[in-house]
């Protein structure tokens, strides 16, 4: 068995675990204890805990060659869970780490007119990590995805240029895509480059600037928008509208009214609004719920699912927390 740095452990004959922080030698690496502290142990005596895929798990100590990663990648991949296409029900979006380096991450979705951050963490070397998994309409409703990673190791390594790249994939652009097979995954996936190009320390320091100026260049599409006239703008406004479900909004005395009567009050403005909204051809709708117990989150969204032409989702949460939902009207 072989170790690397920064691999989990258990060990063999006593109780306890740590992250292999040295290699000693051949036999023997250092272990940092959850205290902080160091202690040398056989290799033999040591289990590995791999929490994520290690896709070669028998290879050499690869922290300790500066030059394993002329051949590595770091990909962003999307797995259907059928290879048939009308059998699909989910897909799973991985962030797939083919190098010898760690990688600091952050994975971010584009809502309206700005980056939400889904998840962040780490991810070692070889190793890949589930972002999300999701049906297809989430690619139609957030079709822009911001990838950004440091790369490092746990030793002596020549530096690299951070990954920062935002991908448009759409369900368009994914039935148009050739899914492929790999190894490491059950059903042919579809896969996009983030990082190929590993660079020694005096070529970034020579080309960042460089680098910087094509990426500016990639990134038209998220100037801020023309400037419209006040009286588009205010058409643009009249095809949205805030409707606040609140009990306290709809009635003068909640006294002497039940908690189901209550609800059917709520439920009641809500299908007005609703029913409003598609006679007048509107776009979106914000209904402001709360968090309360659920139930008329969940009565809501029981009717949105049965209206045709309409789409719905958490509305932002910078804006509303996790009390409001957004309806799109097609």
């Amino acid at each position: 068995m072989k170790l690397r740095i920064g691999d989990k452990v258990r060990f063999l004959n006593e109780v306890g675990e740590g992250i292999v922080s040295r290699i000693k030698d051949a036999e023997t690496v250092f272990v940092e204890m959850q205290d902080g502290f160091e202690i040398p142990f056989p290799i033999r005596q040591l289990v590995p805990i791999h929490t994520e895929l290690i896709i070669n798990k028998d290879a050499d100590n690869i922290e300790l060659d500066p030059e394993a990663h002329l051949t590595d990648a770091v990909y962003f991949v999307i797995e259907p869970d059928h290879e048939f296409e009308s059998l699909i029900n989910d897909y799973k979006i991985y962030l797939f780490n083919a190098s010898s380096f760690n990688l600091m991450y952050s994975y971010a979705i584009k809502d309206e007119e700005y980056f939400q951050t889904l998840k962040h963490g780490e991810v070692g070397a070889y190793q890949k990590v589930l972002l999300r998994q999701v049906k297809i309409r989430f690619f139609e409703e957030y079709s822009y995805h911001k990838i950004e990673c440091l790369l490092y190791k746990n030793t002596f390594f020549k530096s690299q240029t951070p990954i920062a790249e935002v991908l448009h994939i759409t369900p368009h652009i994914l039935k148009q895509s050739k899914a492929i097979k790999h190894d490491e995954f059950k059903f042919p996936v579809y896969g996009f480059l983030l990082k190929d190009e590993f660079m020694n320390q005096a070529r970034v320091e020579k080309e960042l600037s460089l680098i910087d100026i094509e990426r500016l260049k990639t990134i038209k599409e998220f100037k801020s928008k023309s400037k419209t006239s006040k009286s588009s703008r205010e058409y643009l406004k009249s095809l949205e509208k805030e409707v606040d479900l609140h009990i306290e909004e709809l009635v003068e005395n909640t006294s002497g009214l039940s908690n189901f009567e209550m609800l059917n009050i709520q439920l009641e403005r809500f299908e007005k609004e609703l029913d409003n909204a598609l006679n007048k051809n509107m776009k979106k709708l914000i209904f402001i719920h709360g968090v309360g117990n659920g139930r008329l989150r969940q009565e809501i969204a029981s009717i949105l699912r049965s209206t045709q032409g309409v789409t719905f989702h958490d509305a932002p949460y910078k804006e509303y927390g996790y009390g409001a939902t957004q309806v799109n009207i097609l």
